[in-house]
């Protein structure tokens, strides 16, 4: 399959392209799946970082399309990983749902990268949705005993069922059901009161692209957060 003008952007950038294999799948809630696959030669030609993404190519009407989603449980040595999907009507989110032990699917590898903060904060905080649950796993076990807060959106009932990874005794859970702008309001009422030192701070920030950006102009002008002690991503669009 052809990657259209987008592919070809992504090469002019340096992106490297792969082809990954099922080798199985599993329903984790009724509205998130996980699939398991072989890497194509990835890991061990780039390596691992905490967060790190990939875009998969799906073709739909006749055209390229792609989407952007975390590694889950990495194994370089093995050249495996699982990608985990949260289920509403799209491409990506059906492909998911028909994929099968022998399937292939094309992948790009650019634009993704991540860098431990240096020095660690005292408290991580983090503020996602389960679109960007995989990076929030992978994030929290970059130093599993830091202590952490997140803040979690949730959509559906079966949200409580998720794969959160978090350790009670380090990690406090804040969900915060998706009405309006609730997400925001809870942060700005909550996250002042969890930073005593902004140079010291470290956020990460990963849920729908106007969140994203209203959440990172706060911390950024605000509440005077470094540039270098923010990481936020927009992972998805709102209908």
């Amino acid at each position: 399959m052809g990657h259209g003008w987008e592919g070809v952007v992504l090469k002019l950038f340096r992106g490297k392209d792969f082809v990954f294999t099922v080798t199985g799948a599993e329903q984790v809630t009724e509205r998130y799946r996980r699939v398991h696959f072989t890497d194509g030669g990835l890991l061990g030609a780039v390596g691992v970082h905490p967060t790190m993404w990939v875009r998969l190519w799906f073709e739909h009407a006749g055209k390229p399309h792609q989407r952007a989603y975390t590694l889950v449980d990495p194994d370089v040595v093995a050249g495996t990983f699982s990608m985990e999907f949260a289920l509403h009507e799209g491409i990506a989110s059906d492909w998911s749902l028909s994929a099968k032990a022998g399937d292939t699917i094309e992948a790009t590898l650019q634009g993704t990268d991540f860098a431990v903060p240096d020095p660690l904060p005292p408290r991580l905080l983090v503020i996602g949705d389960p679109a960007s649950l995989p990076a929030i796993n992978s994030l929290l076990a970059v130093a599993p005993k830091l202590p952490a807060t997140i803040f979690f959106e949730t959509t559906h009932d079966s949200d409580a069922e998720l794969p959160l990874r978090i350790d009670p005794s380090h990690h406090e859970l804040r969900t915060v059901p998706r009405k309006g702008d609730q997400l925001v309001a809870e942060v700005k009422a909550s996250l002042p009161g969890l930073i005593d030192d902004p140079a010291s701070t470290f956020v990460w920030v990963a849920c729908d692209t106007k969140t994203t950006r209203t959440l990172t102009t706060y911390l950024l002008k605000e509440l005077s957060l470094p540039k270098d002690r923010v990481k936020a991503l927009g992972y998805w669009r709102a209908a």
